[in-house]
């Protein structure tokens, strides 16, 4: 029986979040009489990353971003309440874990990562848990894949990042692993899925 891996990203993938992420930046935003308009957040932080916006709106302002960070992931975690799981997620992970699949966690999230896993009663599917906190270069940097299959001796062509985003297929690409995604993508690591539940009838 071949060895299959899947690395999950988070938000937009198995949580969905956004709401809870917008609130938390409306809310330091606001600390620091910063304008605020959801739509065009929303539309940055799905293009690139909310660390992004930060270090934007910090250079704008003359603010620094790890403060506006620190901030925002306080409120953020004031409002895990928020954070409900993407439909067919738990089924989804009940699969794999049933298949025999070992699946791993590489999350632009910090280490309240773990809590709301915990809190969803999803940590237990998981080997290991990589999160912002973790040390490892953001992602489109495959550092975070290296070590994941170094460590836990993972065939590139058997291994796949679960995304929603064009950056996770990048780090994908640059990992030299596999790619499943919500997005249509030129990439020849990438499937598309519509719906989480897609996956069990990919070939692996």
């Amino acid at each position: 029986m071949k060895k299959i891996g899947f690395i999950w990203d988070l938000d937009g993938t198995l949580l969905d979040s956004y709401e809870a992420i917008l609130a938390g930046i409306e809310e330091t935003f606001a600390q620091f009489d910063i304008p605020y308009d959801k739509t065009e957040v929303r539309a940055f932080i799905l293009q690139t990353s909310v660390q992004d916006l930060l270090e934007k709106v910090g250079e704008e302002r003359g603010l620094d971003a790890d403060m506006l960070n620190q901030v925002r992931a306080q409120s953020l975690a004031e409002n895990n309440a928020q954070v409900v799981l993407m439909p067919g997620a738990r089924e989804i992970l009940a699969w794999a874990d049933q298949q025999g699949i070992e699946q791993f966690v590489y999350t632009h999230k910090g280490d309240n990562a773990f809590t709301i896993l915990e809190n969803l009663g999803l940590a237990h599917y998981f080997i290991e848990i990589l999160t912002n906190q973790s040390g490892f270069a953001r992602k489109p940097s495959p550092e975070a894949a290296i070590y994941l299959l170094d460590k836990y001796g993972l065939n590139p062509q058997q291994t796949y990042y679960i995304g929603d985003r064009t950056l996770d297929i990048e780090f994908a690409q640059n990992s030299g692993i596999q790619s499943i995604n919500f997005l249509t993508s030129p990439a020849t690591c990438n499937q598309q899925i519509e719906h989480l539940e897609d996956i069990s009838s990919l070939s692996f």
